[in-house]
């Protein structure tokens, strides 16, 4: 089998080990940036428009694929969908949500709405003639399938190697510390972190990190800067940045309005620290609660205080969560896992 995957330019790390978890079991791969072969409108490279089918149609015609995989739906979704190859989309997040979000606040533009119009017409193009979409998680396959009740589903949750993810000193911070790292990109996900206020105010004495970024930053420090514990960190280069953060923080949190599979928490469970965060989408599904952290209802300040308070009084809580934690996520979503479940899930739906 030869299988093509186009992916994102911020997720082809993780795309590169999953195609490598696949060479290992026999099959043949070829994974590529989606917007180095295909671009087109709204895409500021306006040159790139009228190389995109000559690209894709010399990719295809020099690797022959059997099937095409992609991670999200853009102009490499679309025109691989004219063929006559079997597309699977690896869909990460609730697009439909995320439309609704963006049409309320950040494409309300002449321009950005002709955009997003655009984006939405290739969404749902490539989802009708997808031969199956395959969510991140279970909770986003019932939205799927709210959709596409008709459409082959399948999950895939996102895998990752343990043995990339290791202590790492360098990064030093005062302690005890709690750290976030997630975007401020939907304010659908990110208005949820202001929750927190209540939080910063009983806890004083602990230091609140957060490293991420996107267009609410500002509105979100706007608020939560007030405070002598909370601190804005940036972005930190991945992964060892990363890494350094995990090995200094004493516990994690991930406070979102809405997630489906966020990386960062198997990361964090992997790097053995216990984990809180809010219980919404996909995210139960990534950790078990009261066994690798705690999960805390969306718009609880008293349930965060009541579980951060219980980690960063108790050492021995912290260790024995991270140690199940990093457990959890090696047994349940290694590559090698992953790269089987979605060959066994190939060959269910006919494709060998």
């Amino acid at each position: 089998m030869r299988l093509l995957i186009g992916g994102s330019p911020s997720k082809i790390f993780h795309l590169k080990e999953f195609e490598d978890a696949l060479i290992k079991l026999g099959i043949e791969c070829k994974l590529v940036i989606d917007t180095d072969i295909c671009n087109g409108f709204p895409s500021r490279k306006i040159s790139d428009w009228f190389q995109t089918q000559k690209k894709f149609n010399m990719l295809i015609s020099d690797f022959k694929p059997d099937i095409i995989l992609v991670d999200r739906q853009r102009h490499f979704a679309k025109i691989a969908s004219k063929y006559k190859i079997p597309l699977i989309i690896h869909l990460r997040g609730n697009i439909w949500k995320e439309i609704e979000w963006a049409k309320e606040t950040t494409y309300k533009s002449f321009l950005k709405k002709i955009a997003l119009n655009v984006w939405i017409s290739i969404t749902n193009e490539t989802f009708d003639k997808s031969f199956s979409i395959i969510p991140i998680c279970r909770h986003l396959e019932k939205i799927v399938k709210d959709h596409y009740p008709n459409k082959k589903t399948r999950v895939m949750y996102s895998g990752i190697n343990s043995d990339k993810w290791y202590p790492k000193e360098g990064m030093k911070l005062k302690h005890p510390c709690v750290g976030l790292l997630q975007g401020a990109v939907i304010w659908g996900k990110a208005q949820e972190m202001l929750v927190l206020q209540k939080v910063l105010e009983s806890m004083p004495d602990v230091m609140f990190y957060w490293a991420g970024d996107g267009p609410y930053r500002d509105k979100i420090l706007s608020i939560l800067e007030k405070y002598d514990n909370f601190k804005w960190l940036g972005n930190l280069q991945y992964p060892d940045k990363v890494r350094e953060y995990f090995t200094e923080i004493d516990v994690y949190a991930l406070v979102s309005g809405i997630d489906m599979a966020p990386l960062t928490l198997q990361e964090a469970q992997l790097m053995k620290k216990p984990v809180v965060a809010t219980n919404v989408g996909g995210i139960p599904e990534l950790m078990k609660d009261d066994e690798t952290g705690f999960l805390v209802e969306k718009g609880n300040s008293d349930e965060w205080i009541k579980k951060l308070s219980m980690l960063i009084d108790s050492k021995e809580k912290r260790k024995e969560m991270g140690i199940n934690g990093r457990k959890f996520v090696e047994e349940n979503f290694s590559w090698e896992k992953i790269a089987k479940e979605f060959l066994k899930d190939l060959e269910k739906d006919g494709i060998k």
